[in-house]
Formats: structure tokens, C-alpha cells, sequence
């Protein structure tokens, strides 16, 4: 059958043609009518994250929102509990004593009384004690020109001679007397001594460098040199140049750099004064009965602006004398449980030589955080006053104190008033300049009132209490 007639046949539908080979039709498609589904030619599908490996930027910075203000609630919340814990120690502490081998707390008053409250008795083993002198302390420097002098009971004060004087007895002498400091030793003609100018005399016996002095001399009629020693033992009470206390003015621990804070569980309690990097001279009456537990003072130094903190104490020794009613006696050392370090802004003040004898109306410098008016309220800042020292014969004159004031007392300030120490500068340091050099002669002690005309500041007299001030600090080395 040829091609046209087949064509023929297929149009008029007669038969089916198989067809086993793809012959391709002339202006026909190849593509079958109904074809299978095509198989998709597999391609490489493109890298997908999965849906649970991503989340939408917004939830994820939700959720560090919610824990930024988890940790902010609980840091807020440690805060407050820790501050409040602080507050309510600090209010139990100011009420009671704790008792830790029987876990109890007694009133603060039963403290330190004398009467063992707590088992074992550790409410009076870190108590404030007292001492009275019952000898004399056998060294001191002499009026203003420093004259070393030694004590014997059957000849009293005696003027050591140059004799024989080497540099280790002036160590060894310096070291007798307290804080030293490059000590060294001057020569002062007998000729030109302001007192004891005929004797009696003393001289350092050979090979006595390192006895102390009052037993290294030998009493002689004369000093063979012709001349006595003077002793600097430190560089106390120098500052580097030169007022509210009522009527003073702001000032900066560097220029009185021997002033401290006696605080009390944190708070200003008293001032006083450094006179070793380790003790600190202050008033007795700083220490009534409900103060006297060692473990809540503390001692702020260096510091010109009023804040806590500072050295513990582990020794305060009142005067045996201390008199409350007549304000007698009213002197304390403090001992610091480790000494400070000296620099600009901490340094000692030097106890005066005995006898310095300072003038009437000589001018005097008192510092302090005390209150800025008499019933006002407190310096924040440290204060400095200028007054002077009011004659004895004044203080004691029926117009201003009478018989109220003591030969351990001195008075100072400015008679028409205006200018004085207050409450809360109370064992600060009241100080005159001698020989390029600041020293200690009162402690803030009593007065009627703050800066009232006729009735100055009373402070002790430091001149009278240094045989206890040396006594106290060689027993307590």
C-alpha cells in the first residue's frame, strides 16, 4: 500500500495503524495527545535554614528585654535587702551587744560593766580601760628650747650635757619618748639655757648608746662641754604652708593633717588628735558608760570632708583621775590596731616640751566637724577658728569660770565671743606654733554654751597630762 493510500484508510477510520517506529509527520507535533505526567529532571535545590533554627528578630529582642529586666529587679532587690541588712545591723548594734558563744544579745549598757552578761564573759573583754600614774615618767623635753632632762627620785629633772653624746643615744633617747622620725640632737650653750642654768646636771656614762638614757647618765656638778642637749625626735607637726567650728571657715586635712574622727558605729562621735602614726589623744568624756565597747569605734584620718569608716582600735585608756562632774582629768588615748601610714594628709602633731609656757593672748588654731552653731547642725566640711589663749588669771576670774576651771585646764577663744569649738569638736586638737613646728596644748573639753561673750572654750591642759600621755603610750607598746 502506498503512502496515499494509506492516508485514505486512516482518514476514513476503517483500522488502526501501530506504528513501532516514531516516523515524524510532515507540520505535526511529535508530542503525544495525552501524555504521562513529566517526570521533573532533578535539580539542586537552593540551601534552606530550617524554620525551627531562626526566629524573627523582634521575639529575640523581647526576650532579652524580659531577662535584662529579670536581672535588673533582682540586682534593685539585692540592693535594697543588703542596704536595709545594713541599716538594721547597724540599729542593733547601737542597742545591743551580741553574744556569740551563747547566741543571745544583752542591752549595750550591759556591756563593758563590769559584770560578765554573756557566757564566758566576752561583754568585758574588749572593754575601754583606765590608768593612773603612780610614778614619773623619767624623760622629757624641757621648755621651749627642748632640753633633754632625766628624773631621779632623790634629785629630780636634771639637764643631760653634751658629754659624751652620740647619734645612737639621741635614737635611743627619741625612741623613749614615741613616734620618731629622722631624730637629731642640737647643742645649746648652759649659758643660754632659760632655766636651770647652774644645774643640777647629768652626763651619759661610756658605752651607754643603747640604755635607756635615764639609766645610761651619772649625776656631775658641771657639764664639762658647757652645753646641754636639745632633742627633735620627728618631723610632727609640720605642714605643708600656711575658718565652721562657730565662726571658723572650711579648711583641708593637709594643712592639719593630725585631725581625726572618732565615729562611733559610723557615725562622728568626737575629734582628736594624732600624735604617733598609732595613738590618738582625746577627751575622756568622749566615752561615757554606753561607749566603752572597743569593737564599735573606729578612727577616720585624712580626710577633709566628713565620711565612715577608717582604723580600728584595740585600746581606750581613760585617765584614773577623769572627774565627769568636774570635768577634771578629761583626757583618753586611743590605740589604733595598726599604725597609719604618715604622708601629706596624715601625719602626727608633737606633743609640746614641758614647760613651753605660751603667752597669753598667743594665737591658737582649733579644728573640727563640729556644729557650725551653738544647737545647728554639723560640719560636713572640716572647720578651722583663730583664737587665742585667755591668762589664766581671766579664766579663772569671777566673770568668766571661776574655780570651775582646774590647773588641768586651760581656757581659749575670743572673750567678746563669736569664735569657738562646739559640740562635736569635742577632743579635737588645739595647737600653737613653736619653732616652725605645731603643738598639741588642749583638747576640746567643756564650755557654757558655743562662742557666748565670757565664756570661752575649756580645754584640758596637755602640759599636765604628759607624764600620763608617755606613761600610758611606753606601758601599751
Amino acid at each position: 500500500m502506498n503512502r496515499k493510500m494509506l492516508l485514505e484508510e486512516l482518514h476514513r477510520g476503517d483500522y488502526k495503524v501501530c506504528l513501532k517506529t516514531s516516523t515524524r509527520l510532515p507540520e505535526e507535533s511529535s508530542r503525544p495527545l495525552n501524555p504521562k505526567p513529566a517526570v521533573p529532571v532533578a535539580k539542586r535545590a537552593p540551601h534552606k535554614t530550617p524554620m525551627t533554627a531562626q526566629k524573627p528578630q523582634a521575639t529575640k529582642a523581647s526576650k532579652t528585654k524580659r531577662i535584662l529586666m529579670i536581672v535588673l529587679t533582682v540586682v534593685v532587690v539585692l540592693g535594697i535587702l543588703v542596704t536595709a541588712g545594713y541599716f538594721v545591723k547597724k540599729l542593733i548594734e547601737s542597742k545591743y551587744f551580741f553574744c556569740s558563744s551563747s547566741v543571745k544579745f544583752i542591752p549595750l549598757e550591759l556591756a563593758c560593766d563590769g559584770k560578765k552578761d554573756c557566757s564566758g564573759g566576752e561583754d568585758e573583754l574588749s572593754c575601754l580601760s583606765a590608768f593612773t600614774e603612780n610614778s614619773t615618767f623619767p624623760v622629757r623635753l624641757s621648755s621651749a628650747q627642748s632640753v633633754l632632762q632625766v628624773f631621779s627620785q632623790d634629785v629630780g629633772w636634771r639637764s643631760v650635757c653634751s658629754d659624751g653624746w652620740t647619734l645612737k643615744h639621741t635614737q635611743t633617747t627619741c625612741a623613749q619618748l614615741g613616734y620618731t622620725n629622722s631624730p637629731k640632737s642640737t647643742i645649746i650653750s648652759v649659758s643660754k639655757l632659760s632655766s636651770q642654768r647652774t644645774g643640777p646636771f647629768t652626763a651619759v656614762r661610756p658605752g651607754t648608746e643603747s640604755t635607756p638614757i635615764h639609766v645610761a647618765t651619772t649625776d656631775i656638778q658641771e657639764c664639762k662641754s658647757g652645753s646641754v642637749i636639745s632633742l627633735t625626735c620627728s618631723d610632727c607637726g609640720q605642714v605643708r604652708g600656711q575658718d565652721r567650728i562657730v565662726g571658723g571657715a572650711d579648711t583641708l586635712i593637709e594643712d592639719w593633717p593630725w585631725q581625726v574622727s572618732l565615729q562611733q558605729n559610723g557615725q562622728h562621735s568626737c575629734g582628736g588628735s594624732l600624735v604617733s602614726p598609732r595613738w590618738v589623744v582625746t577627751a575622756a568624756h568622749c566615752f561615757p558608760d554606753q561607749k566603752r565597747v572597743l569593737s564599735r569605734w573606729s578612727v577616720l584620718s585624712g580626710q577633709s570632708s566628713m565620711s565612715s569608716g577608717g582604723s580600728s582600735v584595740d585600746r581606750i585608756i581613760i585617765n584614773g583621775k577623769y572627774d565627769s562632774d568636774k570635768n577634771d582629768y578629761d583626757i583618753a588615748l586611743m590605740r589604733l590596731t595598726s599604725p597609719i601610714t604618715v604622708g601629706d594628709k596624715r601625719k602626727p602633731v608633737c606633743l609640746p616640751p614641758k614647760d613651753l609656757n605660751v603667752p597669753d593672748d598667743a594665737p591658737l588654731i582649733v579644728t573640727g566637724w563640729g556644729l557650725l552653731e551653738e544647737n545647728g547642725k554639723p560640719a560636713s566640711k572640716l572647720q578651722k577658728a583663730d583664737i587665742k589663749l585667755i591668762g589664766r588669771s581671766t579664766c579663772t576670774s569671777s566673770k568668766v569660770y571661776g574655780p570651775l576651771v582646774t590647773p588641768r585646764m586651760i581656757c581659749a577663744g575670743i572673750l567678746k565671743g563669736g569664735v569657738d569649738a562646739c559640740q562635736g569638736d569635742s577632743g579635737g586638737p588645739l595647737v600653737y606654733s613653736s619653732s616652725s613646728q605645731w603643738n598639741l596644748i588642749g583638747a576640746v573639753s567643756w564650755g557654757a554654751g558655743c562662742a557666748e561673750a565670757n565664756r570661752p572654750g575649756v580645754y584640758t591642759n596637755v602640759d599636765e597630762m604628759l607624764n600620763w600621755i608617755y606613761t600610758v603610750i611606753e606601758k601599751n607598746l
